[in-house]
């Protein structure tokens, strides 16, 4: 599946280009959301915010990720840069991991959602 991820209209994240830094982000989100699963085994589950830990482990990674380009500058990133501009770092490893969906309850038909099949799995 094409996801085909713009950053401006007609201008579209070359894959190829990022596509190390991508493996990156998930494979560290994921061990990263492993090692928060295993320092909370046995302990209760406090919310904060109303938020679990695990809902609060993704917002964070998505929060780190917040800026904002000048249109120049974001052709410029998405010609040249092996990073994908923040706001796809922000979601597009998370929407490759089941723990994601289990955290906010996502399901088939929201936004966010992306089949199973669809989903990269690098491990």
């Amino acid at each position: 599946m094409t996801l085909g991820y713009q950053a401006l209209p007609g201008l579209a994240i070359n894959g190829q280009l990022t596509l190390g830094e991508n493996i990156g982000d998930l494979g560290g989100t994921s061990i990263a959301f492993e090692a928060l699963q295993r320092s909370l085994q046995g302990k209760p589950t406090t919310l904060i915010d109303d938020l679990t830990p695990q809902q609060r482990f993704f917002i964070s990674w998505a929060q780190s990720w917040r800026n904002l380009y000048r249109d120049d500058a974001l052709r410029r990133q998405v010609a040249t840069d092996s990073h994908a501009p923040g706001h796809f770092r922000a979601f597009g490893p998370l929407v490759n991991q089941r723990e994601f969906f289990d955290a906010f309850s996502i399901k088939e038909g929201d936004p966010m959602w992306r089949q199973p099949a669809d989903r990269a799995k690098i491990w």
